[in-house]
């Protein structure tokens, strides 16, 4: 801590990410123990993140994330977006097809940002907005390959069909980016993904990670 930063707010946000850690929730001895202070200033955190609805106790007493958190976390999509559009722009005009980043939102993978490429005939539609199960399409099984063997160095995940008959796509995950789970890929009209796209979608979803740092 430094002069300029504040002690209490700095208590409430540590609680908030221990909370955010833990699918259980945490009882008052357990955060005053993982804080280092007293039962009394915890109960005093926690019955001011209670009032902004960030936090919520069950009937046991165990303190678990509040709905308010989704509140905050909508507003976070525009900002994504606006850090990924350079890249995604630059995917969908080199490779002549959709390009989109998608996070995840609960069960389910959420296209938040698409761009769509100028110069070809036709192309996919595909709008931001769009949501699918992690386990179909490109995008959300990049991301679920990432859970399983995460790595600095991602690879990309191809898929035909799954989510429109006659499209298929190619994603890559996002990497070493604190909070945000997602990846970018390109969804095409065409029976099998060039050889080039892979890497080429690896190679955006670095660019993205790097501006979302």
């Amino acid at each position: 801590m430094t002069a300029e930063t504040s002690q209490t707010l700095d208590r409430g946000l540590r609680v908030l990410k221990l909370l955010a850690d833990t699918d259980h929730g945490l009882t008052v001895t357990e955060l005053s123990n993982k804080l280092g202070v007293n039962r009394t200033v915890v109960y005093r955190l926690l019955a001011t993140l209670e009032q902004h609805a960030l936090v919520r106790r069950d009937l046991g007493g165990r303190a678990r994330v509040g709905l308010g958190v989704l509140r905050l976390g909508r507003q976070v999509h525009p900002l994504v977006r606006e850090a990924a559009l350079p890249a995604l722009r630059a995917l969908a005009e080199d490779i002549g097809a959709t390009a989109h980043l998608t996070l995840v939102d609960g069960t389910e993978a959420l296209a938040v940002a698409v761009v769509e490429p100028t110069w070809t005939d036709y192309h996919v539609a595909y709008r931001a907005g769009f949501r699918h199960a992690l386990d179909r399409g490109a995008a959300g099984r990049a991301i679920l390959a990432a859970r399983r063997t995460p790595v600095e160095e991602p690879g990309y995940t191809l898929t035909h069909g799954e989510l429109e008959a006659g499209a298929c796509g190619a994603a890559a995950p996002l990497i070493g980016v604190t909070g945000v789970e997602g990846s970018v890929g390109v969804v095409m009209l065409a029976d099998a993904v060039p050889e080039r796209v892979g890497p080429r979608v690896v190679d955006a979803a670095r660019e993205v990670a790097d501006a979302l740092r």
